[in-house]
């Protein structure tokens, strides 16, 4: 079992993962300090995610704001979601199939078969069994929400095509890693591959590899 809420050690991790790999040493000296953007773990992160699958950041952000405006008072609540009619949200501009997801999401809060607050007493292991119970919530998702949401220290989302891309830059592969050979380089990262991630995400981002 995690404790609460863990808060990332960012100094232990930093020395850990420049002795173990001398490319994330490089990629750490050149991009700076970590600062990972946390999110509130709750029914709003979920959901937003659902919003945003397969969308453009823009579209997705617009509809997002739409649902906010309607569900309450700028908060997305399981209470505000399940109180609109299906018709209201697609008029938002959610596909059936993300409200299908929405409400399912909602629904299961609302039954207690979700339960945020005592998702921060549970292992990885178990916040995944638990969410990807719900329609339209996979291993990504879950993943992310474990990062930015419980802030657990030692995630390895070796499905994100953007990671993989930055480590195929980084290491200078002629291919793609596939999510066991990601597994496979993460052993060495453990049990900080969170901080890991941030700082391969963030290469993509800056000349780190240039």
């Amino acid at each position: 079992m995690h404790p609460p809420l863990i808060v990332l050690p960012m100094r232990k991790a930093l020395a850990h993962l420049k002795r173990a790999d001398p490319v994330l040493a490089r990629l750490i000296g050149e991009i700076g300090p970590c600062r990972i953007r946390f999110i509130e773990p709750d029914f709003e992160a979920l959901a937003k995610a659902i919003v945003y699958q397969q969308l453009s950041g823009k579209v997705a952000a617009t509809i997002f704001g739409r649902l906010e405006a309607a569900a309450g008072d700028g908060r997305v609540t399981p209470e505000g979601v399940m109180a609109l009619h299906p018709t209201k949200l697609r008029a938002l501009g959610l596909s059936r199939q993300k409200i299908a997801y929405i409400r399912d999401l909602a629904e299961r809060v609302l039954t207690g078969g979700i339960d945020f607050p005592a998702m921060e007493r549970l292992s990885d292991q178990e916040v995944m069994e638990s969410l990807t119970k719900v329609k339209g919530i996979g291993a990504w998702t879950v993943h992310m929400f474990l990062i930015f949401g419980l802030r657990r220290a030692d995630v390895m989302p070796v499905g994100d095509l953007g990671l993989r891309a930055a480590i195929r830059r980084a290491y200078g592969l002629e291919a793609m890693p596939s999510p066991a050979e990601v597994e496979e380089m993460a052993r060495k990262w453990r049990p900080y591959c969170t901080m890991a991630s941030w700082y391969l995400w963030r290469s993509l981002e800056t000349d780190a590899n240039l």
